[in-house]
């Protein structure tokens, strides 16, 4: 018999045989895609600036076919001026093994000569880590001012009656990092000095100006900082297990706890204890502290005079002041003020804009410009660049949190000239890696 031939199989190779063509097809547009897409990102970055020069006009260079090279796309200088070796260096150092697996970007600015000298992926966002903290302080400067002060606020209800308060005492936090133990007992003592002896009503801790929030937008669980509070004793949430004993130690009488209630607008304000923006500033910046940015961010937030304020309102400053410089805050993403949160997305050219700005305004650098750690010398740059030209020449504000390394600020150049830069190393897996390359960028800078 002869045997019959089963043409089942046919329908199903035919389909593979369609879906193969099709995939190769749409591999092919894919491809095809890419290629354009890479076109389209090797010419994307630009730098806009009005610069007042009478130096020659270059060629932009092109970005080269490997798309692995690093090359700044700023005008080219000839070899042989201090500008055209400094981009030389700087190009050759951009293309070491390490940046064949981390992204890095590089932004350099001539403050005396007001051009652009060095830009690699200047304009892509990226975790700026504790380089925040000059968003945070650029900011505050410019809208709470110089002579800023940091208050906690005693405020009374009813009459002082021969030494005996005839309603409730409040303190109301301002979220001061500073307010210490021996703050407490200042106040207490000189509560008592002005004659009260004695408060018949009840105490209260307001810590309404703030939001309830503990920790900061995106900070990971195991970050060792916080709580966020409007009113901590020496960077811990304890004033009203403290504030009664103190009160009685000074030898005035009260009942009771105290307890969290927001004070009537009828309260009369009776002392305070107040720091100065520098006071915070200083520490915030050579020591890189966290807390003391965040009070610092939360000021801005307390601009608004809304209750429970906190992130929302603190960026709405901080994007009008990028703005006004002439940047879309689209882009970016403020989650915090310290740095420390992983959802801050900056670029070199943004950080760099702000210090352009912030030295540009007397009474922003006048503050900002003594706070920052100077190479060799001070804060967190106390141990780096020793022994080089970069010694005592870069202010600057360090970044590390996991994977990143940034540092961002003012350079005395070689030839004499100061220069704002910013540079943001990310996906690095060894924080050492990113510090030493950003002392060789600013040797070459001062050199």
């Amino acid at each position: 018999m002869q045997k019959r031939i089963s043409y089942s199989f046919f329908p199903t190779l035919f389909v593979w045989a369609l879906l193969f063509t099709s995939c190769g097809s749409r591999r092919a547009l894919t491809d095809q895609y890419y290629q354009q897409l890479i076109q389209q990102q090797k010419s994307a970055e630009v730098v806009t600036t009005k610069p007042e020069t009478t130096q020659p006009p270059v060629e932009q260079i092109q970005q080269p076919s490997d798309a692995r090279q690093n090359v700044s796309l700023i005008a080219r200088r000839d070899r042989g001026t201090w500008l055209g070796e400094l981009q030389y260096a700087l190009d050759s150092l951009c293309n070491i093994p390490l940046f064949e697996t981390t992204q890095l970007g590089l932004y350099v600015y001539d403050l005396t000569d007001d051009i652009p000298l060095y830009a690699l992926n200047s304009n892509q966002r990226m975790r700026p880590a504790s380089c925040q903290k000059l968003v945070t302080s650029i900011s505050a400067l410019n809208f709470l001012g110089p002579d800023y002060r940091f208050s906690t606020e005693v405020f009374t209800t009813g009459n002082i009656v021969d030494g005996v308060l005839q309603g409730d005492l409040y303190v109301v936090g301002g979220m001061d990092p500073l307010l210490s133990m021996g703050d407490l007992r200042q106040l207490a003592d000189s509560l008592r000095a002005m004659g009260l002896k004695n408060i018949r009503g009840r105490l209260y801790r307001d810590v309404s100006r703030k939001d309830d929030l503990e920790l900061g937008m995106g900070w990971c669980w195991d970050d060792d900082y916080g709580p966020l509070t409007a009113l901590s004793v020496d960077g811990k949430d304890l004033f009203s297990s403290v504030w009664p004993g103190l009160l009685r130690a000074a030898g005035i009488m009260c009942n009771g706890t105290c307890v969290d209630k927001q004070r009537p607008t009828s309260a009369v304000s009776f002392r305070a204890i107040q720091h100065s923006m520098d006071d915070v500033l200083i520490p915030m910046m050579k020591e890189s502290d966290n807390i003391y940015a965040e009070s610092m961010f939360y000021q801005l937030a307390f601009l608004s005079g809304q209750k429970g304020a906190g992130r929302k309102q603190a960026i709405s400053y901080i994007e009008k002041l990028i703005s006004s410089l002439g940047l879309n805050p689209e882009p970016y993403q403020i989650a915090d003020g310290s740095g420390l949160s992983l959802y801050n997305y900056v670029s070199p050219l943004m950080l760099s804009t702000l210090l352009i700005y912030a030295y540009r305004t007397e009474a922003i650098r006048n503050h900002l410009y003594p706070s920052l750690p100077i190479a060799g010398v001070d804060g967190t740059l106390s141990k780096r660049m020793l022994d080089t030209p970069a010694f005592q020449r870069i202010h600057a504000k360090t970044g590390t949190v996991n994977g990143i390394s940034s540092l961002s600020g003012y350079a005395e150049a070689g030839n004499g000239h100061l220069l704002v830069f910013s540079i943001l190393n990310q996906g690095i897996i060894r924080s050492d890696q990113g510090r030493e390359f950003q002392d060789q960028v600013c040797i070459l800078l001062c050199r």
